[in-house]
């Protein structure tokens, strides 16, 4: 056992994880109903209010990948990202940045975070023009 094993985890990471996951089931499912249990979900519906919106945010900023070609992980880190970074704006950009890169690390394929950290530089820097 390491150090970071025996500390909790950040709550606030381990919601993330959830909504990912929740958001994952979602994209096989579009017409799945997720139950409003907690303040997750509340999030995780808020999220899909917005999926038009965030996808096409990601077919301006990835163009080369078509939607229903990137890998369900991978977009729904990016929905919840993108959701942090344009409509909820809570949160740090730095933080939802590094949050989504870690969680492509955590439960995306090899790559994955490069594509994350891509996408979302992109979506930042013209936000800032």
């Amino acid at each position: 056992m390491t150090l970071e094993d025996s500390q909790p985890a950040d709550p606030r990471h381990a919601q993330r994880v959830h909504i990912v996951q929740q958001l994952y089931s979602y994209s096989y499912n579009p017409t799945f109903v997720i139950p409003v249990d907690s303040h997750v979900d509340h999030h995780v519906q808020a999220i899909i209010a917005h999926v038009a919106t965030l996808d096409a945010l990601i077919r301006t900023h990835a163009p080369k990948y078509p939607i229903e070609q990137i890998a369900k992980t991978d977009l729904a880190i990016l929905r919840l990202a993108l959701y942090e970074l344009t409509i909820e704006k809570h949160t740090p950009t730095k933080v939802v940045i590094n949050e989504a890169v870690e969680l492509a690390k955590e439960m995306g394929s090899e790559r994955a975070y490069a594509f994350v950290n891509a996408v979302l530089g992109a979506v930042v820097s013209n936000k800032d023009n």
